[in-house]
């Protein structure tokens, strides 16, 4: 799998030295390089690529106005690269793969290619097994059909989030959602809690529930989600209520509501 690559910086050293580092991934294909904002909307129009590294301080349309630039069609994945460390928080919340500073690391670059790789390869196998059912719809129908059954688990489970980027504190916290043990709503903020740590995010409960995958993670209260993959232990009790019993020790209370759900998948 070929990562088709745009850098766009208005520094020459700083698109050099990039184009060093990324010379260690052999499935790294740069296919352009801009020197401002409007050269990488043009380039990134014409082009297509899947990943674009991009600084964010450029005169004329910055960074974060090249993502804008580009909002009426599908856009790669970008990575910002800046060596100013404030511009962290709008750089996630632009929907950013990574943020990273100047001058970069090859250990960081390292880990922010591989997540690459892994967001393009569950986006390819979303795109090819759909192109497969189109053909098979033509010339079989019903193994269309059984196909679609198998793969709508697959298809659904790449959907859902896998790390959250969560703003607390003035810092940017990036929470790999199978360490998330339950979240509390207050009002129009979450507590997320995780294995040691407690983390406040400024999201709505109902949208918090679309990134996460049902089948792990459930309503348990009106304000509760539980991520049943770390309940050791159903209590009964009164009135048709029960408890769960968290990995952490923590008792969280299911009310009868949603007891029947809860039962579906705690075994």
């Amino acid at each position: 799998m070929t990562i088709r690559t745009i850098l766009v910086d208005d520094e020459p050293l700083a698109i050099q030295g990039l184009e060093l580092r990324l010379q260690e991934h052999d499935d790294v294909e740069i296919i352009d390089k801009c020197a401002n904002g409007r050269e990488a909307i043009r380039s990134i129009k014409t082009h297509k690529p899947d990943l674009v590294f991009l600084d964010i301080q450029m005169p004329g349309f910055d960074g974060f106005s090249v993502v804008q630039g580009l909002m009426e069609i599908e856009p790669p994945l970008f990575v910002f690269v800046t060596a100013y460390s404030d511009h962290a928080i709008r750089a996630f919340e632009a929907q950013a793969m990574d943020y990273l500073m100047k001058p970069v690391e090859p250990s960081r670059l390292a880990d922010t290619i591989e997540r690459v790789r892994q967001r393009l390869s569950e986006k390819r196998g979303v795109e090819e097994i759909e192109k497969l059912k189109e053909v098979l719809a033509e010339v079989a129908p019903d193994a269309a059909d059984e196909m679609a059954a198998a793969s709508d688990g697959e298809v659904a489970s790449n959907r859902f989030e896998k790390l959250i980027n969560i703003k607390d504190r003035g810092q940017i916290f990036r929470v790999d959602v199978d360490t998330i043990e339950r979240i509390d709503a207050a009002g129009d903020y979450m507590c997320i809690y995780t294995g040691d740590n407690t983390l406040i995010l400024r999201e709505t409960m109902k949208d918090l529930e679309k990134r996460l995958d049902p089948r792990r993670f459930q309503r348990v209260h009106r304000s509760t989600i539980v991520n049943l993959d770390l309940v050791k232990q159903v209590k009964p009790h009164t009135n048709g209520e029960c408890f769960l019993v968290l990995d952490s020790g923590a008792q969280v209370k299911v009310s009868r509501s949603y007891r029947d759900v809860v039962a579906r998948f705690v075994h």
